[in-house]
């Protein structure tokens, strides 16, 4: 198992990514108690400071600022207060199971790493945790909670022209009257074309709004459309419908992602369970 976030996400067998309001990588169903290296090296040291007391985990700025650091050379930005509030999390798990893992005398031999230390204590965890029984009307009712993971999305074949330099809303208004003129336009405008592109796609590049502001524009004319980062003059060209996919074609890859995410579900539990073990002390997060 890695000790470093990696840049991607990994996806669950089936599953399409999607963009959603929640942080995906949080939800993933394996070991998400091990995805940051960073924040297991903060642990380090708030273990040694904080030995006098084996029973207050303190989760202080030092652990935010070690999460901004491993999330941002990550991903390339600064996480947001729900990212944080789950990378909090993450550190937390973390503690508590490398805590009962010293109290199980699992560092035995693994006394300098505590990757293996938290691995094995979670090993403990999920010994003692048990699928309930599965039924195809839980396996059903799962699959409609999660249909958008498993139906093929609707498409989008557009272009795109790029003015040079400054992309004002008069100017890329102007690109586009020139454009459905017939005119070249900007001569330095850059044309881009996109075929087949879902909407989840639309939303994480241009913004949640653009698919819905792209259908209403039509097809065959250019339009100024504001995305999320300025105003773009775009072209529709087609959209292929939304086709959803029957239960009977899905079926083994529902049942996986039922288990993965109901084991995870238990994991948790059970984790938190143990965490109530100890005084959790949040200190002022550095801004």
């Amino acid at each position: 198992m890695s000790s470093t976030l990696s840049a991607s996400t990994p996806v669950q067998p089936g599953v399409s990514p999607k963009a959603t309001s929640a942080p995906q990588w949080i939800r993933e169903p394996l070991l998400h108690f091990l995805v940051l290296g960073g924040l297991l090296f903060a642990g380090d040291h708030y273990l040694v400071t904080r030995a006098d007391d084996p029973h207050t985990i303190v989760v202080g700025a030092d652990v935010d600022a070690e999460a901004r650091q491993v999330f941002k050379a990550s991903r390339g930005r600064e996480p947001n207060a729900q990212e944080l509030a789950a990378l909090r999390r993450v550190w937390l798990d973390n503690e508590v199971l490398y805590r009962e893992g010293l109290a199980l005398q699992v560092d035995k031999g693994d006394t300098a790493i505590r990757e293996r230390v938290i691995f094995k204590a979670l090993s403990v965890v999920d010994a003692n945790t048990k699928l309930p029984p599965v039924t195809d009307k839980v396996l059903r009712d799962w699959f409609e909670a999660h249909r958008a993971n498993y139906d093929e999305p609707a498409r989008y074949d557009f272009q795109e022209a790029v003015p040079a330099g400054e992309g004002s809303e008069s100017r890329v208004r102007a690109l586009a009257d020139a454009l459905n003129s017939g005119a070249s336009g900007d001569g330095e405008a850059g044309l881009r074309v996109f075929k087949g592109r879902p909407k989840s796609n639309l939303d994480q590049s241009y913004g949640p709004e653009f698919a819905k502001a792209l259908e209403q524009a039509g097809t065959g004319e250019w339009h100024a459309i504001k995305t999320k980062e300025g105003w773009h003059a775009m072209r529709l060209m087609a959209v292929t419908p939304a086709k959803p996919v029957a239960f009977e074609v899905v079926r083994p890859l529902v049942h996986q992602a039922w288990t993965d995410a109901t084991m995870s579900e238990q994991r948790s539990a059970a984790v938190a369970a143990l965490a109530k073990k100890y005084k959790i002390k949040f200190e002022e997060a550095a801004k």
